[in-house]
Parts: C-alpha cells; structure tokens; sequence
C-alpha cells in the first residue's frame, strides 16, 4: 500500500519518516520529493508498505499527528 505523507517539516529526514512508520509493520520504501534546484524538501513524501492492513494502521494513527511541529497528513496515494 502506497502512502502519501503531506504537510511534514522540512527538516524531516527519509531515516526520521521511516523510524515513524515502522511500528506498524514493514516498510517497503521511503522517498521525500525534492525540490530540484535547492536539494531540500517539498514538504511531502511517499511510504510504501507491503501489507494493506499494516498500512491502514498507520494511515489511521498517524493521521493528524504533531511531528517537528507540524500536523501531518496521512492518505492513500491514488
């Protein structure tokens, strides 16, 4: 199941999004999107899970989440 994660901190790291996410099961990938010219984040990303069910959890725990003072969102990537 592929996740999208908005609103995160720019200061968030793909190791720190992967930390978050392993607690409710595996986690296949982990990508920040990048901004082409500084090399900083956009403020969003991508966690991929293999099992649906591990990643329905933690859409639905981490949803709405304060992470490095920001509330993230947590969806289904379409």
């Amino acid at each position: 199941m592929k996740l999208l994660i908005r609103n995160l901190s720019r200061s968030t790291t793909e190791a720190e999004l992967q930390h978050l996410f392993e607690p409710f099961g595996t986690v296949q990938s982990c990508n920040l999107v990048l901004d082409k010219e500084t090399g900083e984040s956009k403020g969003f990303g991508f966690v991929e899970m293999p099992r649906q069910g591990d990643g329905k959890a933690a859409m639905k725990s981490l949803n709405g989440k304060d992470i490095g003072g920001s509330k993230i969102r947590v969806k289904k990537a379409e």
